[in-house]
């Protein structure tokens, strides 16, 4: 029978096919690159390219979240029950604790950054706190801390950047390629063929990957939040009450949007064709999975 840390293992060992998928594409719209120009230091320069994206966003992931997301520091004094709750969870836990913010925005929702444990931060937003009674509150904190322990930001980061690389080379170098010589030697190729394809639909495949990790890891972080509390049906509420707030935040981007706990365009953003390239999996399927927890 299926334990919580069997589909633990099952959603890390996913994420891990997911990514390598990733670097084998980088590395294909590479090669193709290079052969295509016949110069093979366009394959360095994407690689390098690539490199100094990564660094980048390991090192300053989490002031650029924050920033995006209008999160400012929340003082102990004036939120004591929060900083309460995430300094009590993250002993339990077993990590140091995070820095904690406060986005100023009506609509409820949480998100986490950081490189790694040592340099963390939850952030939450005035809704939150509003709407959430104190064991509801601890199962969105604690699922925050699980995407902390299992390192979920650092890869989370890491799929964007990749994504957002594949992008850009593939849009700069089908332009260059569309505007060569029709009566190129090497245009009837069929190797040629097959990698414009391949530059045409890496940026669908680099979203589509990054879309299935960012949900694959929020399954992962809800079980592993509610073995930190030991009360699934805590956060089964919480996500109840964010579900059913309906309006977008007021800098809701798609660039941070897979971070949150919930989608931060709001329940509307899931219906119809939108809810196939939405971050997170839907609502119900994960209160299902809360829940069959607790049986």
């Amino acid at each position: 029978m299926a334990t919580l840390y069997t589909h633990q293992s099952e959603n890390v060992s996913k994420t891990w096919i997911l990514m390598i998928f990733m670097f084998g594409l980088i590395v294909s719209i590479g090669w193709f690159l290079s052969y295509y120009y016949n110069d093979q230091i366009i394959l360095y320069i994407a690689v390098v390219f690539s490199v100094v994206m990564n660094v980048a966003g390991y090192w300053f992931s989490d002031k650029v979240a924050l920033s995006m997301s209008r999160a400012v520091p929340a003082s102990e004094s004036s939120y004591t029950e929060l900083h309460n709750i995430v300094e009590n969870l993250a002993i339990t836990a077993g990590l140091p604790k995070p820095r904690a913010y406060i986005i100023p925005d009506q609509a409820p929702n949480a998100f986490a950054t950081g490189r790694n444990k040592d340099h963390a931060a939850i952030a939450v937003t005035e809704g939150l706190l509003q709407r959430l009674d104190r064991s509801e509150l601890e199962g969105v904190i604690a699922h925050e801390l699980s995407h902390i322990g299992n390192r979920d930001i650092l890869i989370s980061t890491i799929a964007v950047v990749l994504a957002g690389c594949i992008s850009i080379v593939s849009d700069f170098f089908l332009r260059g390629m569309i505007r060569r010589n029709s009566d190129d030697n090497k245009g009837g190729n069929a190797l040629v063929i097959i990698g414009i394809l391949l530059m045409i639909l890496a940026p669908l495949f680099a979203v589509l990957i990054r879309l299935a990790i960012s949900r694959k890891r929020e399954f992962l972080a809800d079980a592993s939040g509610a073995l930190l509390t030991r009360y699934p049906e805590g956060l089964a509420k919480a996500l109840e009450k964010i579900a059913a707030y309906d309006h977008p935040m007021n800098h809701a981007s798609d660039a941070t949007a897979h971070m949150f706990i919930s989608n931060p365009f709001g329940s509307q953003a899931l219906k119809g064709i939108h809810g196939l390239f939405a971050t997170h999996p839907p609502v119900d399927e994960r209160i299902r999975a809360l829940r069959d927890l607790s049986v």
